[in-house]
């Protein structure tokens, strides 16, 4: 039997074990950040179930230097798993340890899944920013994370020569789970692809993840967008090809990668509006199509020096729909009726109409209000 330093057990450990794992670069932290704290100077046999349950106390009490918050919980699971596998390597195969004191600590609660979406606001901004971007592949990164639900590491590793623009297929031969799958491609993934110049072979993408990261991170902050991960997207577009309604959930499983179901409800947020209309499946399609679209609409509304009153809709070009009133009460009534007529002649010619609040102008709410095409009353 051999004493040994858990720092110096953890060294082995990482260059025998965890230098062959995919997520090596974040184990390699994992490693790092254990080896620094009280377990790196200890004995590896003499560590019990006490120390490793005052570790997992203290981290969860620790602040995340990053973002300024408590350390999340899964950071701390991850932790005690590493801790775990590297205890039964020392006990079973290196002989630095009599027994794995890891399995007799509680772990943390496994915290809910991460339910942050885009904003359909947000995702016209990200958009809009990422297409005026001095590199082009950006805005296509961001198409096929929203289209396709494929991950990070996943786009980023796409090469030609596994791109099918004909049959509109992208396979991927390495996946996080080590399962290999074929990414259908939307027509505004292939579009996405197509727009950077298709080549024989090679990478599609020259971004880093590191890379990625800090011109997300970025792009963020001069979007004033908060708390939203690239990761979020994948979560968008697994809940946008669950809500197709077209597609089993074992087919959107294989589209996004995911082994088990439990994973994917994780990953996917019906909403509410998809629930309504399987509520409402018996009333005719035609029916459904103009009730939908009835909604209120935000607008500015300004006074003019002579008391007079213009209403100008946010979510439509300022020349669509901009009506005058002799007063407030005037100028709203004339905007419901402007609306209505605005709304149902897009649905009888068959065109596209914008969903409110997702204006990209910045102005200020305390001269927004709402107005519905269809109440008795503006509100």
């Amino acid at each position: 039997m051999t004493d040994i330093l858990l720092k110096d057990a953890f060294e082995t450990y990482r260059s025998k074990v965890s230098i062959l794992k995919k997520g090596y670069a974040q184990e390699k932290y994992r490693i790092e950040q254990i080896s620094r704290s009280a377990l790196g100077s200890m004995i590896v046999r003499e560590i019990t179930s006490v120390d490793i349950a005052t570790y997992r106390d203290q981290r969860l009490s620790g602040i995340n230097p990053r973002t300024k918050r408590p350390l999340a919980t899964s950071t701390v699971r991850l932790e005690l798993s590493l801790l775990s596998n590297f205890f039964d390597l020392c006990r079973i195969e290196w002989g630095y340890a009599d027994n794995n004191p890891v399995s007799n600590v509680r772990k943390p609660k496994i915290p809910p899944g991460r339910d942050r979406l885009p904003t359909a606001r947000e995702e016209k901004l990200i958009l809009r920013y990422c297409h005026a971007h001095s590199n082009p592949q950006l805005y296509s990164i961001v198409v096929i994370a929203l289209e396709t639900a494929m991950r990070q590491g996943e786009i980023l590793s796409l090469t030609w020569e596994n791109i099918n623009l004909l049959v509109r297929i992208a396979h991927l031969p390495v996946t996080k789970n080590n399962c290999k799958r074929d990414v259908p491609l939307s027509i505004k993934a292939r579009d996405a692809l197509i727009r950077l110049g298709v080549k024989q072979s090679g990478r599609v993408f020259s971004y880093t993840s590191a890379g990625l990261k800090s011109t997300w991170r970025w792009m963020l902050q001069q979007l004033q967008i908060e708390n939203l991960k690239f990761h979020d997207l994948r979560h968008a577009a697994a809940t946008r090809l669950s809500e197709l309604g077209s597609l089993t959930m074992l087919e959107v499983a294989a589209i996004t990668g995911h082994k088990s179901m439990a994973m994917l409800k994780r990953y996917t947020h019906l909403s509410g509006r998809t629930l309504v209309r399987k509520l409402d499946a018996p009333r005719s399609r035609a029916n459904r199509a103009v009730i939908d679209q009835m909604v209120p609409y935000p607008a500015i509304i300004e006074m003019g020096a002579d008391h007079s009153s213009q209403v100008r809709f946010l979510d439509f070009d300022d020349t669509e729909i901009v009506v005058n009133g002799q007063t407030r009460e005037d100028a709203i009534r004339a905007a419901q009726d402007a609306l209505l007529r605005r709304l149902m002649t897009c649905i009888r010619d068959a065109t596209t109409i914008p969903k409110p609040d997702q204006h990209l102008k910045n102005v200020d709410n305390h001269i927004v209000v709402m107005i519905d095409p269809l109440a008795p009353m503006p509100y």
